[in-house]
């Protein structure tokens, strides 16, 4: 699955209109969906893209994410299907992103994309040289 079809859009869904969606707002069920498979275990994943008071008026207003949720929400729904592609499962894709790697001076990867954008194209390097055998 790519990173749309993880967000519930169009698998065939490009990048300009998932940025056109992500400015109008994703729905909560894309941060749900991907928290479902990032984090199946965690129930409090969900907060660590938005607040949890935010997260919970969002859902009693029926609101969607702004366009920063989003942008993050995206972000990380990228390097998972990164993560999917080099590994191959969703359990080993769950295990590179929350083990502290050498090359994110020992964070987690998980922990650098959601940082903020510049943590995103340092992780998918790695998952790059990973995919085809440099060392990382």
């Amino acid at each position: 699955m790519n990173a749309y079809g993880t967000l519930g859009l169009k698998p065939d869904t490009s990048m300009m209109a998932l940025a056109a969606q992500v400015e109008r707002g994703l729905p909560l069920s894309a941060l749900d969906r991907l928290a479902r498979q990032v984090a199946p275990e965690d129930a409090g994943f969900p907060y660590r893209l938005v607040p949890k008071a935010t997260l919970a008026r969002r859902r009693a207003s029926q609101a969607r994410l702004t366009p920063e949720e989003g942008a993050r929400v995206a972000r990380l729904a990228e390097i998972w299907a990164q993560a999917l592609v080099t590994w191959g499962s969703d359990a080993a894709a769950r295990d590179f992103l929350a083990r502290p790697h050498a090359m994110l001076d020992g964070r987690k990867p998980l922990d650098v994309v959601l940082a903020s954008e510049f943590g995103r194209p340092v992780v998918e390097g790695i998952l790059g040289r990973l995919r085809y055998g440099s060392a990382a």
